[in-house]
């Protein structure tokens, strides 16, 4: 007869996450055909065809980064000492900055390069325990080169083991050829959609006053509704554009940034159900003074994930440990709200719930043991990757 388990991860402190962070001492978690098999006491663990044992160390869910840009062409170092020296957005724009400077980059990537350059961004994520990772387009602002970065994306998933999800983010900024016409723009972009369901599990915008304005991110996603598209937005990160309304009025998975949300956007993500998904790595970057209002999500009962958002401009960030420290410093989370921020809030962020994020029988096995004496830990450090091992799908 065949063990109940291939494999059984045993004598482990679990944070299951599953409620709260969902301590079970002595645990073990096993695997059977990929997916999580047991999870409970060591003491009552069934047979399996192989036996690893823990030693004590801590197994949590495998981490989760639910808001990147990884693919994208260049970078804009040079923009940053700019900055660094004093110059002004509208200087560094006449310069050929900005979004714009990307998005040439990116036209003038083969989609060959576009995942080669990615692939270190996706190792370090990798290397701290990530195993999905939501990566968005954005960056191409025409058909072909959104296609070509969408299907960088998904070759990622095929050159390491690690989940992707995507994101098309067409309606990320107005490229030069649509000067003057964002109307005109977002037309094309709702017009790209039926090319590019295929590649894409979201739809994603960006709701502000140097992006699109609500009614326009609302044709989009009116047109994303029609073929069955979910969307995400990001939302309230510079001014109170109304984003995370408007997302909640369809249903977003999630709403991002959010720094400058209103107590009406709250209790509209609170009645929708959608996540808000923090950027402290974007907040650090550019030294934003806003943070976003965690106390009023807690109260409303927001869901809060948190995120790298590793982008060239506004946030060049490889470590989601690094985000959960800045979650907590910078935006006074807790560390069970860290902790869930990149698992199981993660995982509902992307509409990936009932497939990972936890610890339960029945859900894919993507685990982290990490060698430490407390959960804390993960949150506390900084620049220190205590990582033992990171299982894929059970191996």
């Amino acid at each position: 007869m065949r063990p109940a388990c291939d494999r059984i991860w045993t004598h482990a402190r679990l944070a299951t996450l599953r409620d709260g962070v969902g301590v079970v001492e002595d645990g073990a978690v096993g695997v059977r055909d990929g997916l999580i098999s047991y999870v409970g006491s060591a003491d009552g663990a069934p047979d399996a065809v192989e036996t690893i044992d823990c030693q004590g160390r801590w197994i949590t869910p495998g981490l989760i980064d639910c808001h990147t840009h990884l693919v994208h062409g260049g970078n804009r170092a040079a923009e940053f000492e700019m900055r660094l020296a004093g110059a002004r957005y509208e200087d560094i724009a006449r310069a050929g900055g900005g979004i714009i400077s990307t998005m040439r980059a990116t036209r003038e990537a083969s989609e060959e390069a576009l995942v080669e350059s990615a692939l270190p961004r996706l190792d370090a994520l990798i290397a701290e325990g990530v195993t999905t990772v939501e990566v968005k387009s954005g960056y191409g602002l025409d058909l072909d080169n959104e296609v070509k970065m969408l299907r960088a994306a998904r070759r990622l998933g095929s050159e390491r083991a690690v989940s992707i999800r995507t994101s098309f983010l067409g309606a990320h900024a107005l490229p030069p050829e649509f000067s003057g016409d964002a109307d005109g723009y977002i037309d094309l972009v709702c017009g790209m959609l039926p090319e590019i369901a295929p590649l894409a599990d979201a739809v994603d915008g960006f709701c502000e006053g140097i992006g699109f304005s609500p009614a326009q991110i609302g044709r989009l996603f009116e047109a994303a509704g029609r073929l069955g598209l979910p969307v995400k937005l990001h939302a309230e990160q510079l001014s109170n554009s109304r984003g995370a309304e408007l997302a909640a009025r369809h249903g977003a998975l999630s709403a991002d940034h959010l720094e400058h949300l209103d107590a009406a956007g709250v209790a509209a993500m609170a009645r929708a159900g959608t996540v808000a998904v923090l950027l402290p790595g974007a907040f650090y970057f550019m030294r934003d003074t806003q943070a976003p209002p965690v106390e009023a999500l807690r109260r409303a009962g927001v869901p809060m994930a948190v995120a790298t958002d590793c982008n060239p401009g506004t946030a060049p960030l490889t470590s989601l440990l690094l985000a959960m420290n800045m979650g907590a410093t910078l935006f006074r989370l807790t560390v069970e709200e860290c902790l869930a921020g990149v698992t199981r809030e993660a995982a509902r962020a992307l509409g990936m719930l009932e497939r990972v994020g936890t610890l339960e029988v029945g859900k894919r096995c993507d685990l982290a043991v990490w060698d430490i004496e407390r959960p804390a830990e993960l949150v506390y450090r900084m620049g220190y990757n205590p990582l033992h091992a990171r299982v894929w799908r059970g191996i």
